[in-house]
């Protein structure tokens, strides 16, 4: 692979993570071993059992997140900082382990933006990357230091959702 490039897939719409999944997908099929790693999520996607049958896809395992930020005590918040911190590490050892050629960061975003990861830790990555790394990343806003390092934001907007109704997240569709 030619220079790996930075992908900011990002907005209140719903495609974000089916993006880069679809993404990622691509690249393994070439051949490129991949690495995702889920923020902020817990582990049980519906993708991810499919994900993990495919030749040289890689998933950094995420940590449990029982509840939304906001619900959270200081105590839990410092927790999942620490927690979410060392899932990054993990992340970065990965895509040095097995040589990744793109990497997925589901959230990532999200992470900066409720202070459970550190911006400059992340931009600090990024700048120093190998050179043939892709990096895709997701979650509502490119962060400061993010936003000028990429190469493709595209915004995902949404338009109409049932969750404005009142409805829950289906399984299969929304996760």
């Amino acid at each position: 692979m030619e220079q790996g490039r930075i992908h900011v897939y990002c907005g209140g719409g719903k495609g974000k993570t089916t993006a880069a999944i679809g993404l990622s997908v691509r690249a393994v099929g070439r051949g490129y071993p991949v690495v995702l790693s889920q923020f902020l999520k817990g582990s049980n996607s519906g993708e991810l059992p499919v994900l993990e049958k495919l030749p040289d896809y890689h998933i950094v395992p995420s940590p449990k997140v029982l509840k939304f930020i906001f619900q959270m005590t200081a105590e839990e918040k410092e927790a999942c900082k620490v927690e979410t911190t060392r899932h990054f590490e993990d992340t970065i050892a990965e895509v040095q382990r097995v040589h990744a050629k793109l990497l997925v960061m589901d959230e990532v975003l999200d992470a900066v933006a409720t202070g459970m990861l550190s911006d400059a830790k992340l931009a600090d990555f990024l700048k120093n990357r190998p050179s043939d790394l892709e990096v895709v990343m997701t979650g509502r806003e490119p962060t400061p230091c993010v936003e000028p390092l990429a190469d493709y934001i595209t915004r995902m907007e949404k338009v109409r959702h049932p969750f404005d109704k009142g409805l829950s997240a289906r399984i299969g569709v929304e996760y």
